[in-house]
């Protein structure tokens, strides 16, 4: 049971998962920051306080809702407009720079002369059935 336990653990993939969640939970609080200290005073400069939070419609109060929504929108523009299109763009650099190789395809081996043999027999049958069907 231990020793299971200790295959999955140290599975090259549960250790991935675990880096790319510390990495997830670095990189979010950087794009939380970018987008509360820097986008969101740039809006409200622009169009005043950003803040749905006393909008309700009829008693349900919807404002949070929008506030989230909002957040949310403004991170996923920062994450692609910081991190996805310029990722895209030096790769697409990279790979102009240093093109992958093809691999050539494997030369079919030199028939053995068995196998030789075999072929001549078989076209030799053929022309002789060929022959008995005239």
């Amino acid at each position: 049971m231990w020793r299971g336990f200790k295959k999955f653990l140290f599975r090259g993939n549960v250790i991935d998962l675990a880096v790319a969640v510390v990495i997830g939970a670095a990189f979010n609080a950087v794009v939380t920051s970018l987008v509360k200290d820097i986008i969101t005073p740039l809006i409200a400069v622009i169009v005043g306080q950003p803040d749905f939070s006393s909008i309700a419609i009829g008693p349900i109060m919807i404002g949070s809702f929008l506030n989230a929504v909002v957040s949310f929108l403004l991170m996923a523009t920062a994450v692609y407009f910081v991190i996805v299109v310029p990722t895209a763009r030096l790769n697409d650099v990279l790979k102009h720079i240093d093109p992958p190789e093809t691999p050539k395809p494997a030369a079919a081996p030199e028939p053995t002369r068995e196998e030789v043999l075999l072929q001549e027999i078989r076209d030799l049958l053929r022309q002789s059935d060929r022959s008995q069907a005239r």
